[in-house]
């Protein structure tokens, strides 16, 4: 038996808008610590982990593992039923073939129930390796979303390079060239708008612009972006979630002139 009960639907809501472009069918997978979601898109070229901790909901239950299989366009649709500042509550039975959603008001009397039909999703779940990566980047995730939709406009890829001097976006397109650089900024009124640089190495790679600017969809869900980068191996992208949740984004580099 699974109920979870989250204070403000606007959570699940931007989660799922923010992937659901990039994953159609995906299980989430709900255990006494949270429920989880890893699913790559239909190239294997981005990969996107999901973990909303148990704590996060009041309350939470889940009495043995469950995986539930979900349309992420189903989903969208019931969930554009509820109000951001509804309380969602989910619920499932032990061997669910549907996922029950309510809405309740938090302002007047109304409470919405609906149905989801689940799917069978045989998915094989991938290990996420542990990585220390050579260059980590906090910065503000309006200012990443503005440099990738920028960007854009001139390539389909985007050259990132962290340096001791900052980091550099650049691409080269049919109409031109372009480049950004961030140095580290710390903005005592506003946190929120800092730019924090650690580097233990230089590290140059390039990524294709479409996933970015998809990724970027999340930003709705945090203030801020941490960007993760080392040689050869795939790019992070994580947008903190309330206590220690998180959506993770995961971006194979592109490998020499490959378009």
């Amino acid at each position: 038996m699974l109920e979870a009960r989250l204070e403000q639907a606007q959570i699940l809501k931007k989660v799922v808008d923010s992937i659901k472009d990039l994953v159609q069918d995906c299980n989430f997978d709900c255990n006494d610590s949270g429920i989880a979601l890893q699913a790559m898109d239909n190239s294997h070229v981005a990969l996107v982990s999901m973990m909303l901790k148990a704590e996060g909901f009041s309350p939470y239950r889940c009495d043995r593992n469950i995986a539930l299989g979900v349309n992420l366009v189903s989903l969208t649709k019931v969930l554009r039923a509820a109000q951001n500042e509804d309380i969602l509550t989910l619920k499932a039975e032990d061997a669910p073939d549907s996922l029950n959603l309510v809405f309740e008001s938090s302002e007047n009397d109304r409470i919405s129930e609906y149905d989801l039909k689940l799917m069978d999703i045989d998915q094989e779940h991938l290990g996420i390796p542990e990585t220390e990566y050579a260059a980590t980047i906090s910065m503000p995730s309006a200012e990443f979303r503005r440099i990738c939709t920028d960007l854009m406009a001139m390539s389909e890829s985007v050259t990132i390079d962290a340096t001791k001097d900052g980091v550099k976006f650049s691409c080269n397109g049919d109409i031109g060239n372009g480049a950004v650089t961030l140095r580290s900024h710390q903005n005592v009124d506003k946190p929120e708008l800092n730019i924090d640089i650690e580097l233990t190495e230089p590290v140059g790679l390039t990524f294709s612009l479409k996933y970015l600017v998809n990724f970027c969809k999340a930003q709705a869900l945090s203030s801020t972006v941490k960007i993760c980068l080392s040689n050869e191996v795939p790019l992070l992208v994580e947008y903190g979630l309330s206590g220690s949740s998180y959506l993770r984004f995961y971006l194979a580099p592109k490998i020499g002139d490959e378009e």
